[in-house]
């Protein structure tokens, strides 16, 4: 018995003291990881953007006179032979020879912007016929395999803007010709001596967008009266920084979110040349350029979304289809180069890596890490190089 329990006090004291050798071991570090993965991968540019009519034109008083009330209201359709507002002309003005001169100046300068826009058109139309032959020819040969992809789509890319630029000559010429139309009427009318109203009409087939002036009064020439447009032409207006724009090319991709409804596809038709200086919410001058872009949905896909409205887009400057790609919280600066930290024998082990195109989310690995591999995510400083951890 003396011998069993010097035995057993024994092991209790060796279970002591490793209880305590094990306590004061360095206990593993808890740490989030990811697995290094293969996959697509786009980088995106995203803001804020507003929907707005493509072609819109501001209705004004050609006479100054005594205005009727405006009964149309926004949303009102409107074609080139509805009338938009009556004007009361003043006596004086129309009869004296002076006006009527003023007038025979600006029926010819309008005649000579008719005919001018005419000539646009017309090489608008020649335009788009070629763009559109080549097109069909870019089709033919790529379902022959004779073509590119990419040449493909930067033919119908070509295509489908010549008629939008058709469309955009075509309601210039509408706008010129009621100008005209205008100015004949109001010369008509200094030359007889009529004092009848003189009825304002439509430059355009669409809606109104907005009405400037709705009750009666006293207009001068000039004076805003309503804004009609084709709402049916609608595109994306996008703010963005100059050091975003240098990426976008016409032709990309775009996502339309947020706007009320399902996720819309765009592409890029424009990029303006000029750039603006804002105020960010913060206090600091940001140069931001405009990026218009094209709603390539059917139009019942976006009939709910109006003038003016805001939307998000994310427009896509790079894509890979086959790329290794590491999250980007496990991402840190090491000097002038890239680190990581991976799970190796349940130790973490740094790394130096080599990175390319990076979206919001990820990075493009291009040396340094393999596929499969687990990294720490957003490494604390309790994570140094060959620390045990604990994933999890």
């Amino acid at each position: 018995m003396r011998w069993i329990k010097r035995i057993v006090v024994l092991l209790v004291l060796v279970a002591i003291a490793a209880a305590l050798v094990w306590s004061m071991l360095p206990k593993p570090v808890p740490a989030q990881t990811a697995a290094v993965t293969r996959g697509p991968l786009e980088v995106t540019v995203d803001e804020d953007g507003r929907a707005r009519v493509h072609d819109r034109h501001v209705v004004v008083a050609p006479l100054a006179g005594l205005l009727g009330r405006i009964e149309l209201h926004a949303g009102d359709a409107v074609t080139e032979e509805t009338v938009v507002a009556r004007i009361a002309p003043m006596a004086s003005p129309l009869l004296d020879v002076r006006s009527r001169k003023e007038l025979e100046g600006r029926l010819a300068i309008a005649r000579a912007q008719r005919r001018q826009v005419l000539s646009v058109v017309e090489r608008a139309r020649t335009a788009a016929d070629y763009a559109r032959q080549e097109a069909e020819r870019g089709q033919a040969l790529a379902a022959k395999g004779a073509l590119p992809t990419a040449e493909r789509d930067r033919r119908n890319l070509e295509a489908d803007i010549a008629a939008r630029d058709l469309d955009s000559a075509r309601f210039a010429a509408s706008v010129a010709a009621n100008e005209v139309r205008t100015v004949e009427g109001l010369l008509a009318r200094a030359t007889s001596g009529s004092k009848e109203d003189v009825e304002v009409r439509a430059p355009i087939t669409g809606q109104v967008l907005r009405v400037f002036t709705e009750s009666e009064g006293v207009v001068q020439p000039g004076t805003p009266l309503v804004e009609v447009g084709d709402r049916s032409r609608l595109e994306i207006a996008a703010d963005v920084l100059t050091a975003d724009a240098v990426g976008i090319r016409p032709g990309a991709d775009v996502s339309i979110e947020a706007w009320g409804g399902p996720p819309l596809v765009g592409i890029v038709r424009l990029v303006e040349p000029s750039a603006v200086t804002k105020i960010s919410a913060l206090g600091v001058e940001e140069q931001r350029v405009v990026v218009v872009i094209d709603l390539c949905d059917e139009p019942g896909a976006w009939a709910a979304l109006g003038d003016g409205w805001r939307v998000e887009v994310r427009i896509v400057t790079w894509k890979g289809d086959d790329v290794v790609t590491v999250p980007l919280g496990a991402v840190f600066r090491a000097g002038e180069a890239w680190a990581v930290f991976v799970v190796e024998d349940g130790r973490a082990r740094r790394r130096l890596v080599e990175l390319g195109q990076r979206s919001g989310a990820a990075a493009e690995v291009l040396s340094g890490l393999a596929e499969g591999e687990r990294v720490i995510l957003h490494p604390s400083e309790r994570i140094r190089d060959d620390v045990r951890v604990e994933p999890r």
